[in-house]
């Protein structure tokens, strides 16, 4: 079963039309990878698929969105963004140690025991690379780590709510060469166990973590294909017209 079916999908922002008919389906334990230019509509869907268009009052949208064949807005939204976990393009550790980060979500979700909770922040600082580099230091606070430590801690704490599905906008954009290659490399790790859908401007950096990549233009999506036969130059220069030939059509949108 694949884990997102996009169909007809169609989002307004107020008049201004942002996704044009995006049809697509995700493939679960991958990394999808979403490519183009600034506002051309790749973040916009990023974000609909964790439903966070929902307190945009002026957002409505066409077609339909399933997570595991169920549309998204049937699910409870703590249920949907619980499975559904983001990992912005700015590191946001909050105010408060390494521990308690990592805790976080875990106790908001009722776990209150302390041999589970360390527990679950051992493990989860382990699936992020970073428990050799911060398992002595765990009371300290988040703010003193690197960019790079930081985004990995963010990475560690959605990891601690067990989610199916990782969302990355951007996720190295801010960060160092060093960096941003201990990130790709995690993301190839957690793929084994997770769903990645990751968007970038670095057409290599798609090449060389994703399995599957999408080039949106203008609020339109290629198909997905394997980054290897979309990097052919005459393909995608023959996709790009395509998507520029523009057939909207006239559809009444529903309120996100």
């Amino acid at each position: 079963m694949n884990k997102f079916e996009i169909e007809n999908l169609e989002l307004y922002y107020g008049d201004f039309k942002a996704l044009k008919n995006i049809n697509m389906n995700i493939s679960p334990n991958e990394i999808t990878a979403f490519i183009g230019p600034s506002g051309c509509g790749k973040s916009t869907l990023l974000k609909t698929l964790d439903r966070m268009n929902d307190l945009v009052d002026i957002c409505k949208i066409n077609g339909s969105v399933k997570y595991d064949g169920k549309d998204i807005y049937s699910y409870d939204i703590n249920e949907l963004r619980k499975n559904v976990a983001m990992v912005f393009q700015k590191p946001n550790p909050f105010a408060m140690s390494i521990y308690d980060n990592v805790a976080y979500g875990s106790k908001t979700h009722g776990i209150r025991s302390k041999k589970e909770l360390d527990e679950i922040v051992e493990k989860s600082l382990r699936q992020a690379a970073l428990w050799d580099e911060v398992g002595d230091k765990l009371k300290k606070s988040a703010l003193a780590l690197s960019g790079g430590q930081q985004q990995r801690l963010c990475i560690a704490r959605t990891l601690a709510v067990n989610p199916d599905v990782i969302l990355m906008d951007e996720p190295t954009s801010a960060l160092d060469p060093i960096s941003t290659s201990k990130i790709e490399e995690l993301a190839l790790e957690l793929k084994k166990d997770y769903t990645i859908i990751i968007v970038t401007h670095s057409m290599q950096q798609a090449k060389r973590i994703s399995n599957k990549t999408a080039f949106f233009l203008l609020g339109r999506s290629l198909n997905l294909t394997k980054p290897r036969n979309f990097f052919q130059t005459r393909l995608m220069n023959a996709q790009m017209h395509t998507l520029t030939a523009d057939s909207d059509k006239k559809t009444t949108p529903r309120k996100c």
